[in-house]
């Protein structure tokens, strides 16, 4: 099967993602400071304000800060309102809703962003004005999302995942269209394309591997036990307080968090699960999602740093999986929802560069039980020529995999109950700032997988090639519905 992403490559310890795509053609010669100059007749270099509806989003700050009072103190809230006369009512909201409208308008008339030869350009700022400097080299991924109201609006939200950074700087709002040409624009920047040439790109082709069936989204939550545990718990504590206290103040504080919780765990999941689409392209594996508001997400090629296969109890025996992923510099933290075992067997093995799930596990020795009764027979670890790959968990199970050029460091820790029974715990560290751990191995096996690890670490790093970068080989032919042959078939 073709593949689309290179083999692991570690990059935490650079200054940005390799590029091994088209060199960069000559373009005009830069100032002092190595910036090109911007052409303000050249489209997408010149600069460019957001889509005119806005200053619909950022009126509402204003109202949003006294909502957000209200709700802190609904009692004192009610007091201050209830005191005012109705002519005073008015007129204060005769005063906000105009001056609502004006910073909107004022927040939007002075936002800008431009491309230039190396960086994006973002400058906003009423009172304070900040400017926005994120580097094409360090650009690593670029996301689409639209909330329910932007796609009645046709406008979509930019957002972008830079190394080095915890939080995606944002472009909101523009046009759906604009939107993707810009994210092409810049990913093929990023990529090596010459500035002239890096607008006609386009979108990169994708093609569709996996689609998870709503059916068999909805029927997974209803197995996961979590669901149950906080519904359970939103009906039995709020009637325990009423009986205790009568008092419907104290129900509803305790009960509506409850009932929050639930749903965030139950249909908020699904919602936002909803339609999970997995396709293939050269800058990446495409993720698109969301019943309300539609996400198209991007995983780097070489980025992953550690696969997680989540099994809950009440999975196993439908043979159903979680696929969850630890990207670095990124929040993508999702590959696949649910699916069957033979299904994300395929992906994975995509994600990283032909690396098998191991079907054994070696258990900790016998006398672990005395560290963690019971719980010791959950743990489990398997080390292959590309992956150090720990389990825990006996009823939800899980099982993390590191590829060897992905560890950072390794380290063994013993406490004195674990000194005292002759086992430790073995700590794998990767380039997400994340930990794999290999819980109560045997201290003679732990030590020397502590010398062996950091060994295949260093040789995989070495020989491990450049990840490919808006070139992979061998995409699907067809776009968008990914026809091509070699896809994995929808579960469900």
């Amino acid at each position: 099967m073709n593949e689309a992403s290179g083999p692991p490559h570690d990059e935490a310890a650079e200054d940005g993602p390799r590029r091994t795509g088209p060199a960069r053609a000559a373009g005009p010669v830069g100032d002092a400071s190595g910036q090109a100059p911007v052409s303000a007749g050249r489209p997408g270099s010149g600069e460019r304000r957001l889509h005119p509806v806005t200053p619909l989003r950022r009126a509402w700050a204003p109202v949003a800060l006294l909502a957000g009072w209200a709700l802190h103190d609904p009692g004192s809230a009610y007091r201050h309102v209830s005191d005012l006369a109705t002519s005073t009512l008015l007129l204060g909201l005769g005063v906000l809703l105009p001056a609502a409208a004006l910073y909107g308008f004022l927040s939007w008339w002075v936002t800008h962003f431009s491309v230039t030869d190396t960086e994006l350009r973002i400058r906003t700022g009423v009172l304070f004005r900040r400017t926005a400097h994120i580097r094409l080299d360090r650009l690593q991924a670029v996301d689409v999302t639209q909330p329910l109201l932007a796609r009645f609006l046709g406008v979509a939200k930019l957002k972008m995942d830079v190394i080095g950074t915890s939080s995606k700087d944002e472009l909101a709002y523009l046009g759906e269209p604009d939107a993707r040409a810009l994210r092409a624009e810049l990913l093929a920047r990023a990529a090596g394309f010459a500035p002239e040439t890096a607008g006609e790109v386009g979108e990169a082709p994708v093609r569709r591997l996996v689609r998870v069936a709503p059916r068999m989204l909805a029927v997974s939550l209803l197995l996961t036990a979590t669901t149950w545990l906080s519904l359970v718990g939103a009906l039995i504590v709020p009637g325990f307080l009423w009986f205790a206290t009568h008092n419907l103040w104290t129900v509803l504080a305790a009960g509506l968090p409850l009932l929050g919780a639930a749903g965030a765990t139950s249909a908020g999941r699904f919602v936002r699960e909803y339609d999970w689409t997995l396709g293939e392209s050269p800058d990446g594996l495409r993720l698109d999602h969301g019943l309300l508001d539609r996400s198209h997400e991007t995983v780097p090629p070489g980025r992953v740093q550690t696969v997680r296969v989540v099994e809950p109890w009440l999975w196993r025996r439908l043979g159903w999986v979680r696929v969850e992923l630890d990207v670095a510099g990124s929040q993508n933290g999702v590959l696949l929802p649910v699916a069957d075992r033979a299904t994300a067997r395929e992906i994975i093995s995509r994600v990283l560069a032909g690396a098998e799930v191991p079907e054994e596990f070696l258990p900790p020795p016998g006398r672990a039980a005395w560290c963690v009764p019971a719980w010791w027979r959950g743990y489990g670890l398997a080390v292959t020529d590309r992956l150090f790959a720990a389990r825990h968990g006996l009823f939800h199970r899980t099982v993390a995999l590191v590829p060897h050029a992905k560890v950072q460091s390794v380290r063994l820790e013993q406490g004195p109950w674990q000194r005292h029974q002759g086992v430790a715990d073995l700590h794998v560290d990767t380039g997400a700032s994340k930990t794999v751990t290999a819980h109560l191995r045997d201290v003679t096996e732990a030590a020397a997988l502590l010398r062996e690890q950091a060994d295949r670490s260093r040789t995989s790093r070495r020989t491990a090639h450049p990840d490919r970068w808006m070139t992979g080989p061998g995409v699907g032919a067809e776009e968008g519905n990914g026809g091509g042959t070699g896809a994995v078939p929808s579960p469900g």
